[in-house]
């Protein structure tokens, strides 16, 4: 089975940016779709936005949109999320999931707070 690692989340302040990375060991990403997710203290974990398995769809969540954008690079087996005019809504903890056939697949997360 595939293992997801998250990387580069951290403080920022209102109206900064970030690059979150989702980067695959033990199997290729290439058949995956692949979804970023977060989740606030306290509430539930929502999806920010997905890629299918070849980059040729995307999915952004309303709240994203305009100001996020997810890409892949199967060769690198790497996804990213890059995170632009960020504000104190979206802290929280980033978590990317592989999906496959039914199956679904969870990094540790990465956490963001961004500060006002």
């Amino acid at each position: 089975q595939v293992q997801l690692v998250e990387s580069g989340g951290g403080s920022v302040q209102a109206g900064g940016s970030l690059r979150l990375s989702c980067v695959a060991a033990g199997r290729t990403l290439g058949s995956y779709g692949i979804g970023w997710f977060r989740q606030a203290p306290g509430k539930e974990r929502d999806l920010v936005a997905a890629i299918g398995w070849n980059g040729r769809r995307t999915y952004y969540a309303d709240f994203v949109e305009g100001r996020f954008t997810i890409s892949r690079d199967n060769a690198e087996n790497t996804v990213w999320l890059v995170m632009n005019s960020l504000s104190s809504g979206d802290t929280g903890v980033y978590y990317c999931r592989g999906d496959l056939v039914g199956l679904h697949y969870w990094g540790q997360g990465t956490q963001v707070i961004v500060s006002s």
